[in-house]
């Protein structure tokens, strides 16, 4: 009982503060404003990607957690964007093969429960041209004793933080995934505890299975 409070009541305002550090916004923006026409964005929290779509037709807001996503409420009512949600998981996806021509997940593939699942689903709703446009906090590989901690300290992290990985290898889960990539590189992000400060920015496209 006291768990569901924190998760429904309590949690969403936790979320919608730590993403909002000015760095992580700062990344929001580089990685959503190039964007346009119609766009699935997987973890649609709070909305806090909304104010950077500059030539974005339709967003498809897919948020399971409703809590989550009440919070965005006048966030969707200022956009001048088409905004629907989705109350789905990645895992299954509510759409067709090869229709969706952009995809976004920031700070979400950390949590998703069955990630390969879930990559295979952006996999194959993505268009052939369409691509995936991800920001995510990873696993360390050059520091052994904080990827110690992100392993030590994940199991907590996921009661936290409605399910949140500290210790993915993202790069490694989309290759596997058959994601090549665009663009690429890692980032330590000011502001945020160093535990979860190592950061991955991509632009993925898909390959052929």
């Amino acid at each position: 009982m006291l768990y569901r409070f924190y998760q429904q009541h309590i949690f969403p305002h936790v979320l919608n503060h730590v993403m909002q550090t000015p760095s992580l916004i700062q990344q929001r923006e580089r990685l959503v404003a190039p964007i346009r026409g119609q766009v699935l964005e997987i973890g649609f929290g709070t909305g806090l990607n909304l104010p950077f779509y500059q030539q974005v037709d339709t967003v498809y807001a897919l948020e399971p957690n409703a809590a989550v996503y009440a919070l965005a409420a006048n966030r969707v009512h200022e956009s001048a964007i088409a905004v629907q949600h989705i109350q789905a998981r990645a895992e299954k996806l509510p759409f067709a093969d090869n229709s969706i021509d952009h995809i976004v997940s920031t700070w979400t593939l950390c949590s998703i429960e069955n990630l390969p699942q879930a990559l295979n689903e952006l996999h194959r709703v993505l268009k052939p041209a369409g691509t995936l446009h991800v920001l995510e906090h990873v696993q360390y590989h050059d520091q052994p004793q904080l990827k110690y901690l992100q392993n030590l300290l994940t199991p907590l992290q996921k009661r936290l933080a409605d399910g949140c990985h500290l210790n993915r290898n993202i790069e490694q889960a989309l290759k596997q995934a058959h994601f090549g990539f665009n663009e690429l590189h890692y980032f330590d992000a000011a502001g945020v505890v160093k535990i979860a400060r190592r950061m991955l920015f991509a632009r993925a496209v898909k390959i052929a299975k």
